[in-house]
């Protein structure tokens, strides 16, 4: 395509994910109060030492106030775009695909199946971890607090700290999903991988160790752990599918006569027909 081609196409591709985010934001508006129970559910965990310590009347098990005329829409709203994105997930993630897809082979393109399908499992498997870790931030957060000061917690203040939360768990839990897709893509072959596997893991656990706001290894491991397995078994795809690349006699840009030699292939009758130097050289 020409370049204004592939602009058109982009502007295409985000109208559409607009559109099936703002039907699902008028599906998350009606569904308000169940979602709005499920999220403050860790907080009103944590009980009335640190959700009511100042004994307010009528709010013996947890208490978040507003402190403005409008908290209240705006809040509904808040939640109803956030339900709305995650609602539609499956349709817009699948407009992204869509867009990346055309560079591919047609071969390949049958990958967005496995792209719309793992992303949406990945996210949700990383907000329920960050759903169950979300108290113990709070209860660190919260004994901060002087003695002798009251807790007045906003209900923006707290939708704020849940967001940020679910995302955090949720993209991480993406993060294999996108070396796959890359590899897939022919941009990061194994060996590459490999050699990075290091850098990956300690980047993986100082990005937990700053996400997470709780001191505790507990909440840093919880994001850590499941991330790294996640990781080696994104490794493990690209080892397999390059392998299975090269004996089918297909080569990625940068897949050197080694790499060949590293997966046992270079002795195989098979790529040996299949492979030369012409197609290391491309």
């Amino acid at each position: 395509m020409p370049l204004i081609e592939h602009i058109r196409e982009l502007r295409n591709r985000i109208l559409k994910a607009t559109l099936v985010v703002t039907v699902g934001a008028i599906v998350g508006w009606f569904i308000y109060p169940h979602v709005w129970h499920f999220l403050e559910a860790p907080y009103c965990r944590l009980g009335p030492r640190y959700t009511n310590p100042a004994g307010i009347a009528g709010h013996g098990r947890c208490t978040l106030i507003v402190t403005g005329l409008f908290d209240a829409f705006f809040l509904r709203l808040k939640i109803a775009f956030v339900s709305g994105v995650v609602l539609t997930s499956p349709l817009w993630l699948y407009q992204l695909w869509a867009f990346i897809a055309p560079g591919l082979h047609r071969h390949e393109r049958r990958w967005a199946y496995f792209f719309a399908g793992s992303a949406v499992p990945l996210f949700a498997i990383g907000g329920t971890i960050a759903y169950f870790a979300m108290s113990k931030g709070l209860r660190f957060l919260l004994s901060l607090i002087p003695a002798g000061a009251s807790t007045f917690i906003t209900i923006d203040s707290y939708l704020g700290y849940a967001t940020a939360m679910l995302l955090i768990f949720g993209l991480s839990f993406e993060l294999p999903l996108v070396f796959v897709l890359l590899n897939l893509a022919g941009l990061l072959t194994h060996k590459r991988f490999a050699r990075w596997r290091r850098m990956i893991i300690f980047g993986v656990f100082a990005f937990a160790a700053v996400a997470t706001p709780s001191p505790d290894p507990i909440s840093m491991l919880l994001l850590a752990v499941p991330c790294v397995v996640l990781v080696e078994a994104a490794e493990v795809f690209a080892w397999a599918h390059d392998r299975r690349k090269a004996r089918r006699g297909v080569v990625y840009p940068g897949l050197t006569p080694e790499e060949v030699a590293e997966y046992g292939l270079d002795k195989d009758p098979l790529v040996s027909a299949n492979l030369s130097d012409a197609d290391f050289d491309e």
